[in-house]
C-alpha cells in the first residue's frame, strides 16, 4: 500500500510567484514596447503620418483652362469649344480590361471603332494610364453608367471639353485640328518650362494654328483641392467640407485672323472637283485672305482620336487631301515665271522696252530645238508682246543672254526658293536653281555640272524651277506693292477674352527690292495687257476692275526631242498644271493671289476663272457657285476665239540627258 505523497504547499506558492513574475516582466515588457511603438508614431511622426492621411483623403486635381477661340476677319467662329461627358479607364486600376470593356457594352453603347480607336489609342500613348472608351455620351448613357459605377473599379465619367469646327473643311489646312497627346508630345512637354501647365490636358494642336500657337491658344492650368473617398474618386455632396481656396484656370487667347472665311468658301468651291492650291494677300500688309488647298478633309475626326476606317480613306486617297498643297506642294511656275524674267532684263539692262527679237516658232541650241508654244511663232516680239501673248522664243533668248547666275540672283529676291515665314509650321522651301544648288543637291561630278542647256528651260519657268503657290503669291504681292515685301501672316491680333485687350500682329516688311519705277510700270502695264488682251482675256471679259495677271502651264513629265505632247491621251496624273497670278485693282492693288490647278492643263482655261471668281467676290461682292472649270477625264483642246491669242501650252524641254549631252 503507497503512502499518500505530501505536498509541499510552500514549494507550489514560491513557483506559483515566480511564473506570476516572469509573465508580469512580459507583459509590462510588450506594453511598453507598443507604448514606445504608440509614442513614436503619434508623437514623433505626427507630422509625416498626418501629411500622409491627408493625401489619402484629398487629392490636388488640375483645371484645364478652356482653349482660345479662332476667328476670321470678321467674326466668324473657325474652332471653338464645347463640354460633355467621356467614359475613361485607368488601365492600372483594372485587372480584366477586356471582361470590363464587355460589362460596360451591356449599359452603354460601345460600337466596335470605339474599341478600335481604344487600341490605337493605347498602342500611341503608352506613357498615359487614362484613356477614354466613350466620347459624348448622352444623358441617359451617364445616368446609367453612374449608378452601377461602384462595379468597375478604374472607370469614371468625366466632363471634359471638346475642340469643333463648324465649318468643316473649308479652312482644315489653315486652322489644323486637335489630336490626344501621344508620347512625343510628353516628350516635347517635359523637355520646355511648361510641362506643369499641361496637367490634366489631354489634347494638343497638332497642325496648322492650332499648333503654331498652341501656347497661346492653351491658356494656364488652374489646380484645386478636393477630397476623395476609398476608391479615390472624387466625392461630391452638400456635406463635403471646402477645402483651400481654389486656384481657376486662364483660359486662352482668342487668334483674330486676316483670313475672310466667305472668301475662301468662294475659292474652294471654284475649284470643283479638281485638286489645287489658292493664295491669296493684302500685298501692303502680308495678310492672308485666303489659303486654299484642294481637297481638304473634315478636322473633327482627329479629335477624338481618327478611326481607322476614315484614317485610310484619306491617307490612301489617290487626291492626298491631307497634303496642304499650298504650304508644301511644290511645282514649276511654267509662264508665271515670265514677269520676273522680264524685270530682271530691264534692271540689269539686257533689253530695252522697244527692242524686238523675231519669233520663227522655235529657238535652236547647240543640237537642240526648242519650240514655242505657237508652231507658227509671234514674228516680232517686244517685251510688251511676249507677256502678253506668252511667247516662249524671247524667253529662251532671254534665258541665254542673262545667264544662269544672274537669273537666280535677281529672282530670289522676289523670295523664289525660301521659305517666306509665314505663321504656321511645315512649310516647303522649294527649289530655285543655280550652279550652287546644283553642287549641293547631286553627287557625282557629272550630275553636279550645269548645261547652257539647262538655263534655257529655267527662263519660261521649267526645269528645275520649283516653288510652293504661297511662293508665287508673295512674289506677285510684292510685285503689286512695288517691290515692297511683307512676310505673309494669317494672325490679325491675339485678344485676352477676360479682359479683352488686344495684342495687334504687326505688318512685317522683310526686305525692299530696289527696282525702277519705270520698269515696275512697264511690266504692270503688261500683265494689264494679258487680262485686257492676251492670255487672260476670255476669263476677265467684262470684270468690273482693272487686274494685272499671267497665265503659266507648267509640264509634268518631259517629252524627248520631237515628241509631240496630246493631252487627251495622257493620263490624267501626268498632264500639265495650270498656274494664274494675279493683283487688282492695277492703280491699287487689295489683292494679289497666286492659284494652281493640278492636272488642269491651260492655265486661262483652268485657273484663270477660278481667279476671276474670286476678285469679282472680294472687289465687287458678286458670288458664283458654280465651279469655274470641271474635272474631265478626257479634256478637249479648247477651241480658239477669232482674234483672241491662244494660252500657251507649257513649252516641252527635252529630256535632260540630252540637254547635258550638248
Amino acid at each position: 500500500m503507497r503512502l499518500a505523497e505530501i505536498r509541499n504547499t510552500q514549494r507550489d506558492l514560491y513557483y506559483f510567484q515566480l511564473r506570476l513574475g516572469v509573465a508580469g516582466v512580459i507583459v509590462l515588457a510588450a506594453f511598453t514596447v507598443l507604448f514606445a511603438r504608440f509614442f513614436y508614431l503619434q508623437v514623433i511622426q505626427h507630422q509625416y503620418y498626418d501629411t500622409k492621411a491627408e493625401d489619402n483623403r484629398i487629392s490636388i486635381v488640375p483645371n484645364p483652362p478652356n482653349r482660345g477661340l479662332i476667328l476670321d476677319r470678321n467674326g466668324v467662329v473657325l474652332a471653338r469649344n464645347y463640354s460633355a461627358y467621356t467614359l475613361e479607364l485607368t488601365l492600372s486600376k483594372i485587372a480584366d480590361l477586356e471582361s470590363t470593356i464587355g460589362e460596360l457594352a451591356a449599359i452603354v453603347d460601345i460600337q466596335p471603332r470605339d474599341r478600335r480607336r481604344f487600341q490605337r489609342l493605347r498602342e500611341e500613348s503608352k506613357g498615359q494610364d487614362n484613356l477614354p472608351l466613350r466620347t459624348r455620351l448622352t444623358d441617359e448613357e451617364v445616368a446609367r453608367l453612374a449608378v452601377n459605377r461602384y462595379r468597375f473599379p478604374g472607370v469614371d465619367i468625366k466632363g471634359r471639353l471638346f475642340r469643333q469646327y463648324p465649318l468643316g473643311e473649308v479652312a482644315s489646312h489653315v486652322v489644323g485640328y486637335l489630336g490626344r497627346i501621344d508620347d512625343r508630345d510628353i516628350e516635347r512637354i517635359e523637355e520646355s518650362d511648361h510641362s506643369a501647365n499641361y496637367k490634366g490636358t489631354d489634347h494638343i494642336g497638332k497642325t496648322g494654328l492650332e499648333q503654331s500657337y498652341e501656347r497661346a491658344l492653351h491658356g494656364t492650368t488652374g489646380f484645386e483641392q478636393v477630397e476623395t473617398d476609398a476608391g479615390g474618386r472624387i466625392m461630391r455632396g452638400p456635406n463635403v467640407r471646402t477645402l483651400a481656396p481654389r486656384t481657376a484656370p486662364v483660359p486662352g487667347s482668342n487668334l483674330a485672323l486676316t483670313l475672310d472665311i466667305r472668301l475662301q468658301e468662294v475659292a474652294g468651291r471654284a475649284f470643283g472637283e479638281n485638286r489645287g492650291a489658292l493664295v491669296a494677300i493684302e500685298p501692303s500688309t502680308g495678310g492672308i485672305l485666303a489659303f486654299v488647298s484642294r481637297p481638304g478633309y473634315d478636322p473633327n475626326l482627329f479629335i477624338d482620336g481618327i478611326d481607322p476606317v476614315n484614317w485610310d480613306a484619306l491617307n490612301n486617297s489617290p487626291d492626298k487631301p491631307l497634303n496642304n498643297r499650298a504650304l508644301t506642294g511644290l511645282y514649276p511656275p511654267g509662264s508665271t515665271f515670265k514677269p520676273y524674267m522680264a524685270l530682271a532684263a530691264l534692271e540689269l539692262g539686257k533689253r530695252t522696252p522697244t527692242q524686238t527679237i523675231f519669233d520663227p516658232g522655235y529657238f535652236i541650241f547647240g543640237t537642240n530645238r526648242f519650240r514655242d508654244a505657237t508652231a507658227s511663232g509671234h514674228g516680232y516680239v517686244d517685251m510688251y508682246k511676249s507677256i502678253v501673248v506668252s511667247c516662249d522664243t524671247y524667253y529662251y533668248m532671254l534665258a541665254n543672254d542673262l545667264g544662269i547666275d544672274n537669273i537666280a540672283q535677281f529672282i530670289g529676291q522676289f523670295g523664289f526658293g525660301s521659305r517666306t515665314g509665314i505663321d504656321i509650321e511645315g512649310e516647303f522651301v522649294g527649289v530655285l536653281p543655280s550652279p550652287e544648288w546644283k553642287m549641293k543637291r547631286f553627287r557625282t561630278a557629272e550630275q553636279q555640272k550645269w548645261y547652257p542647256g539647262e538655263t534655257i528651260s529655267v527662263g519660261i519657268g521649267q526645269g528645275y524651277n520649283s516653288y510652293t503657290p504661297l511662293q508665287l503669291a508673295q512674289a506677285v504681292a510684292t510685285l503689286a506693292n512695288d517691290g515692297v515685301m511683307f512676310r505673309p501672316h494669317f494672325v490679325d491680333y491675339i485678344e485676352n477674352p477676360m479682359t479683352g485687350e488686344r495684342a495687334q500682329v504687326q505688318p512685317h516688311s522683310s526686305r525692299t527690292i530696289p527696282l525702277k519705277a519705270r520698269n515696275l510700270e512697264l511690266i504692270k502695264q503688261a500683265m494689264l495687257g494679258v487680262n485686257k488682251e492676251g492670255t487672260g482675256a476670255r476669263a476677265f471679259a467684262g470684270a468690273g476692275y482693272a487686274s494685272a495677271g499671267k497665265t503659266g502651264t507648267a509640264q509634268v513629265v518631259a517629252l524627248k526631242q520631237g515628241e509631240k505632247y496630246s493631252e487627251a491621251t495622257v493620263a490624267e496624273h501626268l498632264r500639265d498644271h495650270a498656274l494664274f497670278i494675279v493683283f487688282a485693282p492695277v492703280e491699287n492693288p487689295r489683292i494679289a493671289l497666286a492659284v494652281l490647278v493640278e492636272n488642269a492643263g491651260f492655265g486661262a482655261r483652268a485657273a484663270a476663272p477660278i481667279a476671276r471668281k474670286v476678285l469679282d467676290y472680294y472687289l465687287l461682292g458678286k458670288r458664283d457657285d458654280k465651279p469655274a472649270v470641271k474635272r474631265a477625264e478626257k479634256p478637249a483642246e479648247p477651241a480658239p476665239v477669232p482674234g483672241e491669242p491662244a494660252d500657251e501650252p507649257a513649252e516641252r524641254a527635252p529630256a535632260l540627258e540630252e540637254e547635258e549631252g550638248e
